[in-house]
C-alpha cells in the first residue's frame, strides 16, 4: 500500500472517530476508538476502495484492527498467487 493509499485509511478511520488521528500501529478497537459496526464499514469501504474482495476466512479483526494492519492485509491481497 502506497502512502497515498495509507492516508486515505487514516482520513477514513478519522471520519468515524470524531477526527483524532492515530498512530499506524494504534489499535483502534482495543481503545474504544470504534465499534464492531464501525468494522463492517470499514470492510465494505477497504472491498470499495481498493478493489479488494474479502472472504469469510479474511474476516479477522487482526487484518483491520490498526493502519499497518489493514496495508499489510491490502498488499497480501494484491500479491500474486503463491507469493
Amino acid at each position: 500500500m502506497n502512502d497515498s493509499e495509507r492516508a486515505m485509511v487514516h482520513e477514513f478511520v478519522a471520519q468515524h472517530t470524531g477526527g483524532i488521528r492515530m498512530d499506524d500501529e494504534e489499535d483502534m478497537f482495543a481503545n474504544g476508538m470504534v465499534n464492531s459496526l464501525f468494522a463492517v464499514q470499514l470492510v465494505m469501504w477497504i472491498e470499495r476502495n481498493f478493489g479488494t474482495p474479502i472472504e469469510g476466512a479474511d474476516l479477522d479483526f487482526a487484518n483491520i484492527r490498526s493502519v499497518s494492519a489493514i496495508a499489510s492485509f491490502v498488499d497480501r491481497k494484491r500479491a500474486p498467487a503463491g507469493r
